[in-house]
């Protein structure tokens, strides 16, 4: 297949498209412990296209998805009209990270055009990024004092309920960066090293894990946490799912190595996590360090990685 050929996809399954796959269906087959994933070859790989909602314009994508795997191939250009087309066929209302599936229209294109093609020009195909090894990342003592241009901030450190026209005033009142909302903000953080694969933030006063949680589904996120605080992880057993302002207080408008508005201080196998406020009328609200926002979604299916906190 031509397409293939233009990506050197090395593999000794003969790749196909899978047309009939779902972006909302992918983390139960893939990422879940259901009974799909055991029907699965770990090392089988499915290919599909998506749109990728996030950017303006959307843009139409290759992935490559296997158990606990997930790559994006490459970068479709595909007339715009057929793109924004197929995402108002599916709505807005139920994707985890804004992403789309095709239409009819789309795929005949994509069969018309690309699939055949081994020197397409409108094929991108995309270089994987190296994770920096966290090891590699030196922070201050644990004693060291918070700088004298910084000052303590206190954030809310209960969950609740919130909707969606909240967000803008919640990401405005600490100047949070968010790409959406406000692509010009900033909240200085200072970390210091605490050993034990933790972190405290000097400026809020937490203490944050550097790596993370799984992802899971918020009902098994929850019982995580109490495994931890039962286990009396690290020592202390008062961690929790961080508010929504605790989360986006870790957010930086430069990304990583790693491709993560984070700190390289952070692990870069965590992209998005779960925050403590439940969305007024329903669903979870998630921070995405890989987009730079908040977005909800079911907590369910999807589900999502976690990230706990602890105040100092």
């Amino acid at each position: 297949m031509g397409l293939f050929d233009k990506l050197a996809i090395d593999t000794k399954i003969t790749p196909s498209i899978d047309w009939d796959l779902l972006p909302a269906e992918t983390f139960t087959i893939f990422e879940s412990w259901g009974t799909k994933i055991r029907d699965i070859n770990p090392r089988e790989r499915f290919y599909y296209f998506f749109i990728d909602g996030w950017g303006a314009p959307p843009s139409l994508h290759l992935m490559e998805r296997g158990i606990k795997h997930a790559r994006v191939l490459a970068r479709i250009d595909a007339p715009q009209e057929l793109i924004d087309q197929a995402v108002r066929d599916e709505g807005k209302s139920h994707s985890l990270d804004r992403n789309y599936a095709i239409n009819d229209t789309l795929k005949k294109w994509l069969k018309a055009n690309v699939i055949d093609s081994s020197h397409d020009p409108r094929v991108t195909p995309f270089v994987a990024q190296q994770e920096e090894p966290q090891e590699n990342i030196t922070l201050p003592e644990a004693n060291t004092p918070l700088p004298t241009n910084l000052s303590t901030v206190s954030l809310p450190n209960k969950g609740r309920h919130v909707q969606e026209e909240d967000i803008p005033g919640i990401v405005k009142n600490n100047n949070f960066y968010d790409a959406i909302r406000n692509p010009k903000g900033i909240f200085n953080n200072f970390l210091v090293d605490n050993g034990n694969d933790l972190t405290t933030d000097k400026t809020t006063g937490l203490m944050w894990q550097r790596h993370g949680l799984d992802i899971t589904s918020i009902r098994k996120m929850r019982k995580n946490v109490e495994r931890l605080n039962k286990e009396k992880y690290a020592g202390f057993s008062d961690w929790r799912l961080p508010t929504m302002e605790e989360a986006l207080s870790l957010m930086q408008p430069e990304k990583n190595r790693n491709d993560l508005h984070l700190d390289p201080a952070f692990s870069g196998d965590i992209p998005f996590i779960f925050v403590a406020e439940e969305r007024d009328p329903g669903g979870y609200w998630f921070c995405d360090y890989k987009r730079g926002s908040v977005f909800w979604a079911s907590g369910t299916i999807p589900g999502g990685f976690g990230r706990v906190c602890r105040t100092a």
